[in-house]
């Protein structure tokens, strides 16, 4: 029999698959080359020929302007930071120091990229170094069951709020961390520590996104920046402040 007759020579899914398959190809490339552009520089790349390409000290030389640049980005907006917020940043220390003086725990959560900050922070707390004191602070983030129970039998929406419920008392401290300050599980988990009495700290980006609208952040600081890595690196700068902020109040008191 025929591959023209046997009703399995049409090509068409399978063209279209591979024509996708382009498009999606062209498409991850254009999204990398407009955050790497240098790295596209080559006449190669339809759409990237630029005078200079292929020339490796040219790239070279673009990589280093491209760091530089961000790197004086994120001194400026820590400067800025820095300036708005170091009275705010004090007061908050010095009542995390008042939390932990009593007995109280921390709770630190975020998603993604902030979910590894959250467990850099905790562990800035659990592991300061030596000399120092270690304090009670936890990821919630980091047990995978209890995590993926409540995602698929409850909503994702909760993960954070549900152990805080568990968890938490009168006195303990939230911190949340989330670029877009949008994250549902930050504002139900917010709210939730809010109404047993933990003092409540976030971390936001952009303009601060739902957690700017909410009243059950005790303490809130925005970045003001639209990129989400100039953001972390700043909110990381911002707990770490915290942290030593916190653990001097404590030595003073």
């Amino acid at each position: 029999m025929s591959p023209g007759t046997n009703g399995h020579a049409d090509t068409g899914p399978v063209t279209r698959s591979a024509a996708q398959s382009r498009a999606d190809a062209r498409s991850q490339s254009d999204d990398l080359a407009s955050l790497y552009p240098f790295l596209y520089a080559h006449p190669d790349n339809v759409g990237h020929d630029r005078p200079g390409a292929g020339d490796l000290e040219a790239v070279l030389a673009e990589v280093r302007r491209s760091t530089v640049d961000k790197a004086h980005q994120i001194v400026a907006l820590r400067r800025e930071v820095l300036a708005r917020d170091s009275q705010r940043l004090a007061a908050c220390a010095t009542a995390m120091a008042a939390a932990f003086a009593t007995g109280g725990r921390l709770f630190a959560i975020g998603n993604g990229g902030s979910c590894t900050d959250a467990a850099d922070l905790a562990s800035l707390f659990l592991h300061p170094g030596p000399g120092r004191r270690a304090l009670p602070a936890f990821a919630l983030t980091g047990d995978i069951a209890v995590l993926t129970a409540l995602s698929n039998d409850v909503s994702f929406d909760v993960v954070f709020a549900r152990q805080i419920a568990a968890f938490g008392r009168r006195g303990d401290v939230v911190v949340g961390l989330s670029t877009s300050g949008n994250s549902t599980n930050l504002v139900r988990a917010f709210e939730e520590a809010s109404r047993r009495g933990l003092l409540t700290v976030g971390l936001a980006g952009y303009e601060g996104g739902a957690m700017a609208e909410l009243g059950s952040i005790d303490h809130l600081f925005v970045v003001a920046s639209d990129s989400v890595h100039r953001i972390q690196e700043a909110q990381t700068t911002i707990y770490h402040t915290l942290w030593e902020l916190t653990l001097d109040e404590l030595i003073s008191t």
